[in-house]
């Protein structure tokens, strides 16, 4: 891959992977714009545009939202960004999405985090929620003074429906079926950068050091 002005990236990994905390350090030091298409998505229902309304609606029937809805959304945003670096994360997320993008934008690399699936789920399974404040513990992270017992209201701590093993199962199911069509077709034309590991501060480094190969970071954060 050719060193680039402009980095054009995108970043897949699943859910628990720490896509977010690696997308925000890629923000930070290589000072480009990251475009979520969650929070996308969100931003125009929120704000009523004609698109917001159309996916709103599939939303609202528990309908997945048309691959050529999101694109019209995302490529609209990236039509903003022709003299800036992007990250886009959450698309494409069908080989029909990342067909239509490359024939408009050329992508420098593809950022896939790989981590493994037994500690997403432990990592996940161990978060305990305060449902009056929201305080997160965690059982091996952040534990709580008194197991189950908020340290601050001494009231009873849950676990969320979406932090019980079975469910972070079925959503990791869902994510390696959903995107290993995507991925291969990424493969297939070499766009793919991998990175193996069990947390942010054991990838970060290579993924600093891959970026940097393709454009001058603005500076780098050593994280421990």
């Amino acid at each position: 891959m050719a060193a680039t002005k402009l980095l054009r990236a995108i970043i897949m990994g699943a859910p628990g992977s720490g896509k977010g905390t690696i997308s925000a350090r890629i923000v930070q030091d290589f000072g480009v714009k990251h475009i979520s298409s969650g929070d996308l998505l969100r931003k125009h229902v929120n704000e009523k545009t004609a698109n917001g309304l159309i996916a709103r609606r599939y939303m609202e029937a528990g309908e997945l939202v048309p691959d050529n809805l999101m694109l019209r959304m995302v490529s609209q945003e990236l039509s903003l960004l022709s003299h800036a670096s992007w990250l886009l994360d959450g698309f494409p997320r069908t080989v029909e999405q990342a067909h239509a993008l490359l024939r408009d934008y050329p992508i420098d690399v593809v950022l896939n985090l790989r981590v493994p699936f037994d500690v997403i789920i432990d990592r996940i399974k161990g978060r305990w929620t305060h449902p009056g404040s929201g305080r997160i513990y965690h059982t091996e992270f952040n534990p709580p003074k008194v197991p189950g017992i908020d340290d601050v209201t001494g009231e009873p701590l849950i676990q969320r429906e979406d932090d019980k093993e079975e469910t972070v199962k079925a959503r990791l199911e869902h994510y390696r079926r959903l995107t290993h069509p995507v991925l291969q077709f990424f493969r297939n034309k070499g766009m793919v950068e991998e990175f193996t590991g069990k947390y942010s501060n054991e990838l970060w480094p290579q993924i600093h050091e891959a970026l940097s190969q393709l454009v001058k970071p603005i500076q780098y954060t050593h994280y421990k």
